[in-house]
């Protein structure tokens, strides 16, 4: 049964990236680059912590 809700989940996702993208392309846009900068903070503040643990914690 968790399967197939995994499947339908992810179905529903690609359904409605294509659906966004094919209706309004520059939202989409927008949404990929809010995606890729959550990233780039997330990887900044890993950084910032392993150079804060690097550090010995001061």
């Amino acid at each position: 049964m968790a399967v197939n809700a995994k499947k339908v989940a992810v179905y529903v996702v690609v359904v409605f990236a294509l659906y966004v993208i094919i209706t309004d392309p520059a939202k989409a846009a927008d949404y990929v680059q809010i995606g890729f900068q959550g990233i780039s903070d997330a990887a900044q503040a890993l950084g910032d912590f392993a150079t804060w643990v690097a550090d010995g914690g001061k």
